[in-house]
């Protein structure tokens, strides 16, 4: 094969490389920019907003995001994430001394029963029923706190597919710019070489006997 035919199906190929990899870098830093603004635009909507610096308690007051994002409207992705493990998180452990929603099930379900066991006029059921009241408002409000808690760490997710989107266009984008540069200098060489030039041509092969070796006459 002729060198030069050799590079030019190299640099044929590398150009064609370095547009896929742009193409592709074009395509994720699309969605990498959907990504950002939708999860802005969607959290924006939901007004939330943390709380002052001078506001926070103790608790909150030893998270160092809570800090840092203290007064500051909730419109990105590592805000809902603070939001929602360090606020809300911290939050709903101290409602129910650390049971979840799934966890009161069992004993208001329990309560419930029990009561409807019981007759009118015992006097132990006022009591239970402050009990259920209490239990099943507790619950509620770990049930919405979960809620937002999930759809919050939810929009941090999907923020985190868009970073990761954008930083895979960086490497597109570099590693198209280098296979260009490559080819460009394959081209530059493909001209230089002689259109004669064959790659790895085989050595000729030497002709001729090998010279007989003379042996001195014996006496």
């Amino acid at each position: 094969m002729k060198r030069r035919t050799l590079d030019t199906l190299f640099t044929a190929g590398g150009f064609g490389i370095a547009v896929l990899l742009l193409v592709l870098g074009v395509v994720m830093t699309t969605n990498g920019n959907f990504a950002k603004h939708y999860v802005h635009d969607q959290l924006a909507q939901q007004h939330i907003a943390f709380k002052p610096a001078a506001s926070l308690t103790k608790e909150e007051a030893a998270s160092p995001c809570l800090v840092a994002f203290a007064g500051q409207k909730l419109t990105s992705g590592k805000q809902a994430e603070c939001y929602a493990n360090d606020f809300i998180g911290l939050h709903v452990k101290a409602t129910a001394g650390g049971k979840t929603y799934a966890d009161l099930g069992t004993p208001q379900s329990a309560l419930t029963a029990q009561i409807a066991a019981m007759a009118p006029t015992d006097p132990a059921l006022s009591g239970l029923k402050t009990q259920l009241t209490a239990l099943t408002a507790q619950r509620d409000t770990l049930f919405k706190g979960e809620t937002l808690r999930g759809l919050l760490l939810t929009s941090y997710g999907f923020s985190v597919f868009g970073d990761k989107a954008a930083q895979a266009s960086g490497v597109a984008f570099g590693a198209s710019a280098l296979l260009a540069l490559l080819s460009i200098a394959g081209v530059a060489h493909a001209v230089k070489t002689p259109a004669t030039e064959e790659f790895a041509a085989a050595e000729p092969a030497t002709s001729g006997r090998k010279p007989k070796r003379l042996v001195p006459a014996v006496r």
